[in-house]
């Protein structure tokens, strides 16, 4: 596949996709949700928009990643979580209405945030001869149209037409996913001859953020008191990332192959963590005690 075809097409369909099937998912109540239990969304944002940020610099640093595989790595953990953690959320016997309205707020807001934060780091730690450019205002406006857009369509739908949004839901999540393996399988294509130095130095540290993500969400939750599906819930959100942002920032936007090795690499690794995260804590949750969210 070509890459002009990859990051021009299929990545930005791949996330108008996603993010369709996610305004699908949300009604009205899943916002006002947000008000009648503060402080379990408050633990959640707070956990995923300043805690992780920090935890994957402090991966970078660790294990010395430079220039752009550390800034693509960076760019993933200011990114939102996506649909795939509200599915994950169920599975793991979560918080599921909690997990929509972390998912529907924290996209809602880092349209603005990327581009806000990615800028200096990227000044900071890309070198001399490898700086890009990143054009703040055409990004926020970028994001905004490929994820708030479809967003607002899907809620559009879900309002005027519940019964056919909610058959659409299932088959819009599998294509949404079909879609991100198709574009992370064209990047690994792209960059197959280096791809072994790529894995061996952003392979450990996306391992890393991913599982050190889960458990910062997870106990970070219990030691603000939060119950257990609301601390599986964070766990999750804080621990699945919505790769393909981070992969059209990194490959469309910024047009920079390197910086996309570790967006991918994670987006791939936490499928499999992701389960066996779900696996563990599901066992905590007496199948009596999960509930459908107020908005099924």
């Amino acid at each position: 596949m070509e890459g002009s075809v990859l990051t021009k097409v299929v990545l930005p369909l791949a996330l108008f996709v996603i993010m369709l099937g996610m305004g699908l998912a949300l009604v009205p109540e899943d916002f006002r949700r947000v008000a009648r239990h503060p402080r379990a969304v408050a633990v959640g944002i707070s956990l995923q928009m300043i805690a992780l940020p920090l935890l994957g610099f402090g991966v970078v640093k660790v294990f010395g990643l430079e220039g752009a595989l550390g800034v693509g790595l960076i760019a993933l953990a200011l990114c939102p979580g996506g649909t795939t953690s509200n599915m994950f959320s169920f599975l793991s016997r979560g918080d599921v209405a909690l997990s929509i309205s972390l998912t529907a707020v924290v996209s809602l807001v880092t349209p603005f945030t990327i581009p806000l934060l990615l800028h200096p780091i990227m000044q900071s730690m890309m070198g001399e001869g490898q700086a890009v450019a990143l054009p703040i205002g055409q990004t926020i406006v970028q994001l905004l149209a490929i994820t708030l857009l479809p967003v607002g369509l899907g809620m559009l739908i879900r309002h005027k037409a519940p019964s056919a949004s909610r058959r659409a839901e299932g088959p819009v999540k599998v294509l949404s996913i079909a879609f991100l393996f198709l574009v992370i399988g064209g990047i690994l294509r792209e960059n197959w001859a280096q791809l072994p130095q790529f894995f061996a130095q952003a392979g450990s540290a996306a391992l890393a953020l991913n599982l050190a993500g889960m458990a910062l969400g997870y106990f970070g939750g219990r030691a603000m008191r939060l119950n257990e599906q609301q601390s599986i819930t964070c766990g999750i959100e804080v621990g699945i990332q919505n790769g393909t942002t981070a992969l059209l920032l990194t490959s469309t936007i910024l047009k920079n192959p390197t910086m996309s090795i570790a967006p991918a690499i994670y987006s791939l690794i936490m499928f499999g963590t992701g389960a066996l995260f779900g696996v563990i804590v599901a066992r905590r949750v007496p199948a009596e005690r999960v509930k459908p969210s107020p908005a099924d």
